[in-house]
């Protein structure tokens, strides 16, 4: 909170004298990311796969590769970077998948400096339409709630995994409001603004009402003592989400959940379950009913384009 005074001095200053200047200050720290560093365990595993990269809503996405079979997509959460998710990516492929991971717009090795949900899924959508419909998304944070609004607008999944799962945009503004101790005017002109930038109502990002019209089965893990995203917006969206499972974790907080070892135990053999639905197609291929070859691709990308017209 320290490092945040001068801010919080300034904006107070600049919401009596320019509030709009405020309000667009204000909006510029809301959607920017802190931070690109990477680890050196993360740089590891990511030099283990294929690169390659795709375009988002006007940024260059980039995006790696392990393995072969149904794929398998990682999406990180605010701030972070695919490579967190390193831990579910040997046993994935153990079992029989291709994992595939990415760094969203403003994250990473990705380009650009602001980002959103809308960021977040507009650029799964991309890589998805490349490397192929997905067997199953693990996704953390606000990765998981760009997924819900992906697959709300048509992207398909056969299973989901959310860890540490946030509830939408309501929770972190009042928290961003009050680091920052801005107003509720300066607030609502940030809202406003925003919705402008995005295209879309914040309303839209509500979790909960984005899992009702859900049919994927959903395993939900969440930590009891989560500091970042409380535990009561993983409980919300599993109640919401038909069938979800939630399970709750204690001691494991907001990032050691993607390292443990009972987390992606579940995790994997959730995914791994669901292979039962896959039958080799007249190519050999394992997929849900058909291969690249025989067109399924063309025919589940017909709803991916629709929905990415409505990301642009």
């Amino acid at each position: 909170m320290k490092a945040l005074a001068p801010i919080r001095l300034a904006l107070g200053a600049l919401q009596k004298l320019a509030p709009e200047t405020a309000a667009a200050a204000a909006m510029h720290l809301f959607f920017t990311p802190a931070g690109r560093r990477r680890s050196r365990r993360i740089q590891e595993f990511l030099a283990t796969g294929r690169r390659f990269a795709v375009e988002a809503r006007g940024e260059r996405v980039a995006a790696w590769s392990f393995g072969s079979g149904p794929p398998v997509y990682l999406v990180h959460g605010w701030a972070g970077v695919g490579g967190q998710l390193a831990a579910f990516a040997a046993p994935l492929v153990a079992s029989g998948f291709r994992v595939v991971t990415f760094d969203a717009p403003g994250h990473g090795a990705s380009s650009g400096r602001r980002s959103s949900i809308v960021h977040f899924a507009a650029a799964l959508t991309a890589v998805v339409r490349r490397e192929g419909a997905p067997h199953a998304i693990v996704a953390h944070s606000l990765g998981a709630a760009a997924t819900a609004r992906a697959m709300a607008q048509g992207l398909p999944a056969q299973r989901v995994v959310f860890l540490g799962p946030t509830g939408g945009p309501r929770d972190w503004a009042e928290r961003f409001r009050g680091q920052l101790g801005l107003s509720l005017t300066t607030m609502a002109r940030l809202r406003l603004r925003s919705e402008r930038w995005l295209g879309a109502s914040w309303d839209e990002f509500d979790v909960a009402w984005l899992a009702k019209g859900q049919r994927a089965p959903l395993l939900l893990l969440h930590d009891r003592d989560d500091p970042e995203v409380p535990w009561s917006d993983g409980a919300g969206i599993a109640e919401a989400w038909p069938g979800a499972r939630l399970v709750t974790t204690e001691g494991l907080g907001h990032r050691r959940i993607l390292r443990d070892a009972s987390v992606v135990s579940q995790a994997v053999e959730f995914v791994a379950a669901g292979l039962a639905t896959y039958e080799p197609c007249q190519h050999g291929v394992l997929t849900r009913t058909d291969c690249h070859t025989c067109g399924l691709e063309q025919s589940l990308f017909q709803r991916v384009e629709r929905s990415e017209l409505l990301l642009a």
